[in-house]
């Protein structure tokens, strides 16, 4: 007993003498073991504190980058898609016949009627494009809408992160809003009138007439190309300081 007594003074005795410095050095030692390589969240997160000064970002701004990556993205993208041949020149989102009517396009080209279906195909792009003008509010009231939460699980996210949270967040909306603007732009470039030339004509050779909804069609391939486009915007925002244009932007994704 008296043994284990003096082992234990002799242990006591011991650390005692070990500097605060020394103790650091072990805790860090250990720590080292347990790191990983640092994300984007770590390096932007590493200041955050309440009333965080200097280099070090807060929850605001960091909320407010993100807000401003996904404002500078839908904005770029808008504008873009809204011009003349904004669907219709860029093959990686051009607005085709669908998969069910490629029989019909075909036949139609086969008896002479390919400039009709050239029309109608050209008149859809042009409705996506004229529709792409009116989304930006639609957006925006999901952007201002992002909390604390929502801005660090994207950016603990890939490099399309925030927008799959804005299609997640604005699909329903922009579906229901975008349908009747597509419908009208449809209507204003005659692709309807177009469309329904096309079929007519097709039925008058086939027994199995094709009835394809064409509004729902244009809408879900005009928003796919549209999100799509803020794909490319966000990963350009985030790896190109070219494409940081803004003093919160280059804060935020600048590492």
């Amino acid at each position: 007993m008296k043994t284990l007594y003096l082992f234990t003074l002799a242990i006591f005795a011991g650390l005692s003498t070990l500097k605060a410095q020394d103790i650091k050095g072990l805790f860090d030692k250990t720590s080292k073991k347990d790191s990983t390589k640092k994300s984007l969240f770590d390096q932007v997160t590493k200041g955050i504190s309440k009333g965080s000064t200097g280099k070090g970002l807060s929850n605001d701004d960091i909320i407010s980058g993100l807000k401003e990556a996904l404002r500078v993205g839908t904005d770029s993208s808008t504008k873009k898609l809204s011009k003349a041949d904004g669907f219709f020149g860029d093959i990686a989102i051009k607005i085709l016949m669908p998969e069910e009517a490629k029989q019909v396009e075909q036949t139609l080209r086969n008896v002479g009627m390919g400039k009709l279906v050239d029309k109608t195909v050209l008149s859809m792009n042009r409705a996506a494009e004229d529709a792409a003008n009116g989304v930006g509010n639609i957006f925006w009231n999901s952007i201002k809408n992002m909390t604390v939460t929502d801005g660090l699980q994207i950016l603990q996210g890939g490099d399309f992160a925030a927008t799959t949270y804005l299609q997640q967040t604005t699909t329903a909306e922009l579906t229901e809003k975008f349908r009747p603007v597509i419908e009208a732009s449809l209507v204003k470039t005659d692709a309807t009138k177009y469309w329904k030339d096309v079929f007519s004509k097709y039925n008058m050779f086939s027994g199995k007439p094709v009835n394809t909804d064409l509004t729902a069609y244009v809408t879900e391939k005009a928003l796919s190309g549209l999100f799509y486009n803020i794909r490319l915007q966000e990963q350009l925002i985030r790896k190109d300081p070219a494409a940081q244009v803004t003093g919160i932007l280059k804060q935020v994704f600048g590492k």
